[in-house]
């Protein structure tokens, strides 16, 4: 048994196109059994999840994931139909959480308080960090700390 890993990898990387699973690619043989903890920890949404099903009845391989009794690449009418709620049922938990997250971040808007930490600087020693910058080309963030902060 082989193990293999891609812990730093984002939900914008299809499973196909990952740096694990392409040496996944390189060491299967037809016959083996591609086994993820999840579902959804190997791939993102449904494109993502027909995409690698059909790649691994393309080459023979089985598709158990942990958390399920079946063989997901498996060709038979009962595993599509698996399949297709599985996959509607975590695209609906995600396509949820980005509606969640938009409300999150309007709100957040709303009362003022989003995109990150308030100002460092104001006032006048917001004007003397622009003028240095004008004068002198560093960045501002240099500059800021070169003021000593008022208060």
């Amino acid at each position: 048994m082989l193990l293999f890993e891609d812990p730093a990898t984002t939900s914008k990387i299809p499973a196909l196109e990952r740096p694990a699973f392409a040496r996944v690619a390189a060491a299967a043989h037809p016959g083996d059994v591609l086994t993820v903890s999840e579902l959804f920890r190997l791939c993102r949404d449904l494109v993502d999840i027909h995409a690698v099903r059909d790649w691994c009845q393309a080459r023979g391989f089985a598709l158990r994931v942990l958390s399920n009794f079946h063989d997901l690449a498996a060709n038979d009418a009962t595993t599509a139909l698996l399949i297709n709620v599985i996959t509607a049922v975590g695209q609906f938990q995600r396509d949820l959480q980005n509606e969640l997250t938009a409300e999150g971040i309007a709100a957040a808007e709303a009362e003022g308080r989003y995109r990150g930490r308030p100002p460092a600087l104001a006032g006048a020693q917001l004007e003397e960090v622009r003028s240095a910058f004008a004068e002198y080309g560093a960045s501002i963030a240099a500059l800021a700390l070169l003021i000593p902060a008022e208060g």
